[in-house]
């Protein structure tokens, strides 16, 4: 099947099932429709992922998140083939990896995905530098290699001078360092990261969640990031996957999910979510005909406060204060859009204009 040439990564139509029954019961789902609940009682089997498509680009951060026992860690593991599917196909940079043989497999995992896990399993025998450089010696690649990258990879999770230490010696916030960095040592074009930061204090979290959004920026990384946590969602995310019992139920931007929620599930999930960070200009603004239609001219939009279509409300809401007039939205030199007061009000309520 042919692939966007950005997709670097393409689930199609995978489910999940666990048990002896489990082929017997997935025929019986899609005969009768059977729930995650039926399933179970009929044939002691757990529905675990329910046809799940998505496909991630190049470069981009995709959250999946889901309460415990939605199914988001199980997916997450289809991806470098550590879970078989019941069925369906995934397929990485277009290669469908369900047809590798067991030493494709192993070059796959060696080269080109690298896997972040919440509990590390660093080697306590091994020091900093050796557990960041083991990806590489399992490579058989030359001492001296080794040893030069995993320096390298020191100064960028900002661990210089704790290469000779164990594991055991550093916070959990530096030992989750070490294990983005070894993940980071064979250099794969994606990273699977499984509730990386979820153990850690709010604090240290919150840094390293910008240490990696800096990285993801610097190094392109293709990047599937598993959290049961909406605000890290919508703060790591270029896109949200929000699942339920298997299911994928909704799929989109942060403030797609805000403003658009598919179901009541998912608009509790957002209710109370500010929206100031995380909504944006392009999003309530009127087309300057429309504006003119409904409120009047804009031959005076030049002495009105200027904003990029790409602007928070947070920000819009600073241009505003005390003024009378709009808010002009130019891009490439060329107004695109007003916001009102009226608009930003009902988009801070998460309201569609």
């Amino acid at each position: 099947m042919a692939i966007h040439e950005r997709q670097v990564i393409e689930v199609q139509g995978v489910w999940k099932v666990f048990g002896e029954r489990a082929e017997e019961a997935l025929q019986a789902i899609w005969q009768d429709n059977l729930h995650k609940a039926e399933v179970l009682e009929q044939f002691g089997a757990v529905l675990a992922v329910r046809d799940v498509s998505f496909a991630v680009e190049k470069g981009e951060i995709f959250c999946i998140m889901g309460l415990s026992g939605s199914g988001k860690s199980t997916l997450v593991r289809h991806i470098n083939r550590l879970i078989q599917p019941t069925h369906g196909q995934i397929l990485v940079n277009g290669q469908d990896i369900g047809a590798l043989s067991a030493a494709e497999l192993r070059a796959l995992r060696a080269t080109q995905i690298g896997m972040v896990f919440q509990n590390m399993a660093l080697l306590p025998h091994r020091t900093v530098r050796d557990n960041i450089a083991f990806a590489l010696e399992l490579r058989n690649t030359d001492p001296f290699t080794r040893h030069q990258s995993a320096n390298t990879l020191l100064e960028t999770v900002g661990l210089q001078g704790y290469g000779d230490s164990r594991p055991s010696k550093l916070s959990g916030g530096m030992q989750q360092r070490v294990g983005l960095a070894r993940a980071l040592a064979a250099d794969p074009v994606i990273l699977l990261m499984d509730e990386p930061f979820s153990a850690l204090d709010p604090l240290i979290r919150r840094g390293l969640q910008d240490e990696f959004l800096s990285l993801s920026r610097t190094m392109d990384k293709t990047t599937v990031f598993i959290t049961h946590d909406l605000d890290e969602a919508m703060r790591m995310g270029s896109r949200i996957g929000i699942m339920r019992d298997g299911e994928m139920v909704q799929i989109g931007t942060p403030e797609d999910i805000i403003i658009h929620p598919k179901d009541s599930y998912v608009a509790d999930f957002v209710q109370g979510l500010s929206s100031l960070k995380l909504v944006f200009a392009h999003r309530i603004m009127e087309q300057p005909e429309i504006y003119e239609k409904n409120h009047g001219s804009v031959a005076d939009a030049d002495t009105w406060p200027q904003a990029h279509p790409k602007a928070n409300l947070n920000s819009l809401v600073s241009l505003i204060v005390g003024q009378q007039c709009p808010i002009a939205i130019r891009a490439d030199g060329k107004l695109a859009g007003i916001v009102t007061k009226d608009a930003l009000l009902k988009g801070i309520q998460g309201q569609s204009p």
